[in-house]
């Protein structure tokens, strides 16, 4: 139930997290768009005088007169529709010269930070004929017709001004047998467009704080959920070993009490207190538990203390004769179990400058743990070895083995390795922590090897004297 409410944290977090990055993005693209709107706006307020000056007025007229030559030129039938257009190619393009001229005049003047390109088209020129239109061009049969300025495509650039003109123009028309005074009625429509060099670029750049900050921020919204949904799966952690803690212990201390409860009930009872002999067994029956709880007791409070707060009385112990003490010992310990030990020793003489009892106690740890997790037949193989300054002993079993994942898992306070969901073992979880805490109180380290049904290899390496 408690696993099912994280995942739904986790789920609805990642959920939020990503509500929250839309809203940004969708922030940060109406800024992006904003910034766009203006500083093309204040380009185009920059080249809005181009058009308001007596240099353009001139230019203007030049192309005009010229487009107007040719139109009536095309009602005196003297040329093609088509002609009317290409025959006026030719002065544009001279007169495109004088434009440029003119152009990097002005850009001086305005002094812009960047790169411009203008551009004047027509798009459309029509002859109102009696409330019949001629359409000369159009470009909605093809491209807009490119009068003077740098030429790009249309899609890249912006359209800063539109241009609706509509005039008269008086001709002679002598096409027929007789001079008739004709008028030209025409409506051009032409267009102005530039094209900012690396708008976005540009706009990006303003918006850079921007960018940062939002970025920071995304990321501290991302440390902070990832911060708490690892102290949340931590403490369920912390939860579950203690649970397990008290479970364990529990176990252990029932035994113990309930025999206690038996024996002193038994002191009650009139056969007991007429029977010496019951009577005595009953109050050893009292000292052995109570001798029992109190080490379960002492185990507890002892084996819990970290590295800094053991004191060592160190003595000097030669290697071979401490070992092989050692593995008697535990030999006696195991009692009927099934239990094959090789051992190698160090040929050379090394002095070991250890606290004995600790350092006893951190390798019985082991090799209990290999008995606990051993196999029905239990192999174990110490190997002790000096290299340089240190001493390495290593101690192989035959065991279940330990997931590579576990491996600093193993050195925590109450924690046991389970198969599955289920601890085949009872314990504390406290010896391998209290072996870790006694090896680097005399300076050393532990480190594990180990493959999942094949055993595990812990490996102790202490500095020599």
């Amino acid at each position: 139930m408690v696993k099912q409410k994280i995942n739904i944290l986790i789920v609805t977090s990642i959920l939020a997290l990503l509500a929250l990055s839309g809203i940004q993005g969708y922030l940060i693209f109406n800024t992006y768009q904003l910034k766009k709107d203006v500083f093309i706006k204040e380009t185009k307020k920059s080249v809005s005088s181009f058009d308001n000056t007596k240099e353009m007025d001139s230019i203007s007229e030049l192309w005009y007169n010229e487009l107007t030559k040719n139109l009536t030129e095309y009602k005196k039938n003297n040329l093609l529709k088509n002609e009317t257009i290409k025959h006026f190619k030719p002065f544009t393009d001279s007169l495109n010269d004088l434009f440029k001229e003119y152009y990097n005049q002005e850009m001086k003047k305005v002094n812009l930070s960047y790169e411009l390109k203008y551009k004047k088209t027509i798009k459309s020129i029509v002859i109102h004929d009696d409330n019949v239109l001629d359409t000369i061009f159009s470009a909605e049969d093809g491209d807009n017709y490119f009068l003077f300025g740098e030429d790009f495509p249309d899609e890249e650039g912006t359209v800063i001004s539109k241009a609706r003109w509509f005039t008269e123009h008086d001709y002679e028309d002598d096409s027929k047998e007789e001079v008739l005074q004709t008028k030209l009625d025409v409506e051009i429509r032409t267009e102005d467009t530039i094209n900012i060099i690396g708008w976005k670029r540009i706009v990006l750049g303003q918006m850079s704080s921007l960018f940062l900050i939002s970025i920071l921020l995304f990321l501290f919204v991302v440390a902070l959920l990832f911060y708490s949904i690892k102290t949340v799966i931590q403490q369920k952690k912390i939860a579950d070993v203690r649970n397990d803690f008290i479970n364990n212990i529990t176990h252990e201390l029932k035994t113990p009490l309930a025999t206690l409860g038996i024996a002193s009930k038994s002191l009650r009872n009139k056969e007991t207190q007429n029977s010496p002999q019951i009577f005595a067994n009953a109050l050893d029956i009292l000292d052995r538990q109570n001798t029992r709880l109190q080490k379960l007791i002492d185990q507890v409070m002892t084996n819990t203390l970290g590295s800094e707060d053991i004191i060592l009385k160190k003595e000097n112990f030669l290697d071979n004769k401490y070992f092989n003490e050692i593995l008697e010992d535990f030999k006696l310990s195991v009692g009927n179990k099934e239990v094959e030990i090789n051992a190698k020793i160090e040929y050379r003489d090394v002095f070991l400058n250890i606290d004995r009892f600790l350092f006893t106690t951190a390798v019985f740890n082991i090799l209990e743990n290999a008995v606990k997790y051993g196999k029905e037949k239990v192999k174990i193989t110490m190997r002790t070895e000096l290299k340089n300054n240190s001493y390495e002993i290593s101690i192989q079993d035959n065991g279940i083995g330990i997931p590579e994942k576990e491996y600093t898992k193993v050195f925590e306070k109450f924690y046991r390795v389970a198969t599955g969901n289920v601890h085949d073992v009872k314990g504390l979880g406290l010896g391998l922590f209290y072996t870790n805490q006694i090896i680097k109180a005399h300076q050393g380290k532990i480190d594990i090897e180990s493959k999942t049904d094949e055993g595990t290899k812990f490996i102790i390496t202490i500095p020599t004297i």
